[in-house]
């Protein structure tokens, strides 16, 4: 079957268009993506997958197999034909405003705002939740990995346990965003430029029968890069013997055990032999808490390979994303949109986020209409779509990690915790209270006046 992205969607998205389409309902729509909530265990979010966003607007399309796929579901039995046709034509209009990747990111805060036909807007809902959501979440969590490792590099490990292999490579993007300094994804380093990391397993060593000779080999053949994995068998015993061999050597690696013991006793070996430009690097389920307190107590490592918990982001595996519609426009009628469901008010009509700052320092955000201004604040939302082509190419993952690592170093030491950090303080402007209150009373009128509404 050929078929692209397009049916990357949940069906009410199609469901709607279709119903969107045979009522001739053609109002420009405009609907945010944010994160209704921050988990207890973060105080910020990098913000992370908009050039995978926009690479899909730019692209998406029904492939003729799509079409007819379609009108063989039973849902879509009393659609009319031209509906399918529509399909065949389908391209993305809209524009995108968006927070550049790499920029810290509250609840409330729009991350992504598409402004396009409703119905174009509608069927791209559930692939951009599900692109933005998971890089931002790895981001987010590599840029606390990275934070912990105060200063040495952090490897990201994590493809064979992220959930799929397309989730490995953006995962491995992400976690470059949000701060790594390399990858060991191969096809992640080929398609957006990544620093490629890691030499050998356990395997190499188990392969020879003489641990001595794995070690040769690997340098023979990497004498500049060679990382050798001492503690396939006992890491003492690999230390002494990889601090012995003839030839210099770049790294050792520990995998597993006691990070903080076996890495002392490791660096003595080789300090002892005269080894103190090889490096330690550690691996094996750590996290930013493991790292944290292996630096804290002084553990000789230089640098650090996170895989599962990095790209999983197991400890908050999962945020409160969603992409909501806030404003629709017609013949120049504009009406801001809310709902007003327990627990899921929202706040209506097209906003900015503007950031404050103190002696170098991030301050508060001010979320506000888009109309509004606040020259001593910076707006982050910028326009990067218009009319369904990218404004810009993206930008260098390299030159996104410095903005995320820019961005870290100007928010206040407070909120770096890694442990009930407080929450960051994101104020609502005056105009955006009242436009709230507007609809609110609008749509308590209109129900009010409704046969429904009659006698409650």
């Amino acid at each position: 079957m050929n078929t692209g992205k397009a049916l990357l969607v949940d069906l009410y998205e199609l469901t709607m268009a279709a119903a969107y389409f045979e009522h001739h309902i053609d109002c420009h729509a405009t609907f945010e993506l944010f994160v209704r909530h921050l988990p207890p265990q973060r105080s910020y979010l990098v913000a992370a997958g908009l050039d995978s966003a926009l690479s899909y607007l730019e692209n998406l399309h029904f492939t003729e197999d799509d079409v007819h796929f379609l009108r063989d579901q039973s849902a879509f039995r009393t659609v009319s034909p031209e509906f399918f046709d529509y399909l065949r034509q389908f391209q993305f209009h809209g524009d995108v405003r968006a927070v550049a990747e790499g920029t810290l990111v509250f609840a409330d805060e729009p991350l992504l705002q598409v402004t396009a036909p409703v119905m174009e807007a509608q069927i791209a809902e559930t692939y951009l939740l599900s692109v933005i959501h998971y890089e931002t979440l790895v981001a987010s969590k590599a840029a606390r990995v990275v934070r912990a490792a105060a200063g040495r590099p952090v490897l990201e490990f994590g493809t064979r346990r992220a959930h799929g292999p397309e989730a490995g490579v953006r995962a491995a993007r992400a976690a470059c965003v949000g701060g790594c300094a390399a990858t060991s994804n191969v096809l992640a380093g080929a398609l957006y430029h990544l620093p490629l990391a890691g030499t050998a397993a356990h395997s190499w060593t188990q392969v020879f029968s003489d641990e001595r000779r794995s070690f040769e080999t690997l340098l023979e053949t990497f004498p500049d890069t060679a990382i050798l994995l001492v503690d396939t068998y006992d890491p003492l015993v690999g230390a002494e013997i990889a601090a012995t061999l003839g030839t210099p050597v770049p790294g050792v690696r520990l995998d597993s055990g006691d990070m903080l013991e076996k890495s002392r006793y490791v660096r003595e070996i080789l300090d002892r032999h005269g080894r103190r430009a090889t490096q330690i690097v550690a691996s094996g389920d750590l996290n930013e808490y493991k790292i944290e307190e292996l630096i804290a107590h002084g553990a000789p490592i230089d640098s650090f390979g996170v895989g599962t918990d990095l790209v999983t982001s197991r400890d908050v595996p999962a945020l409160s994303v969603v992409y909501k519609l806030v404003e629709t426009e017609k013949s120049g009628v504009v009406e801001p949109k809310t709902k007003f469901s327990e627990e899921k008010v929202y706040w209506p009509g097209r906003k900015q986020v503007f950031r404050f700052s103190q002696h170098g320092k991030y301050h508060h955000d001010l979320l506000a209409r888009a109309e509004e201004e606040y020259p001593a604040a910076s707006p982050l939302l910028q326009t990067v779509m218009k009319a369904g082509r990218r404004l810009a190419p993206a930008p260098p993952v390299k030159e996104i990690r410095e903005l995320t690592l820019a961005n870290l170093a100007c928010l206040p030491e407070a909120y770096h915790s890694l442990r009930e950090a407080p929450a960051y303080p994101v104020e609502k402007s005056v105009g955006l209270e009242r436009l709230l209150e507007e609809v609110r009373m609008q749509r308590l009128g209109a129900v009010k006046a409704s046969p429904q509404g009659e006698g409650h």
